[in-house]
């Protein structure tokens, strides 16, 4: 029984914790539906990357517009998958 409890509470831990987000306003905010999104790609637990994603590239000449940063649950079975050495984190600029 006890065994059952902590696999239980381990995968509530992973299903929350990898739903995690972060959201940055520039300037004023996104305005529109304008999305444009990339993966962010991290491997050995997340102590390097594999590519790099400019967010002032995706946001183009926008002055105003809002990166999210989140781990979707795509990215989150990924790296379940994976056992965490590769872990992918997805960026949204909208604009």
């Amino acid at each position: 029984m006890r065994h059952l409890m902590i696999t239980i509470l381990m995968i509530t831990v992973v299903i929350f914790a990898g739903c995690s987000t972060h959201i940055h306003t520039i300037g004023d905010g996104a305005s529109g539906n304008n999305k444009e999104v990339k993966r962010q790609w991290y491997v050995a637990f997340g102590l390097a990357t594999l590519n790099e994603v400019d967010t002032r590239e995706m946001a183009g000449e926008a002055e105003n517009y809002e990166i999210k940063t989140q781990k979707t649950f795509i990215d989150g079975l990924i790296g379940v998958l994976t056992y965490s050495l590769i872990s992918p984190r997805t960026v949204t600029v909208t604009k």
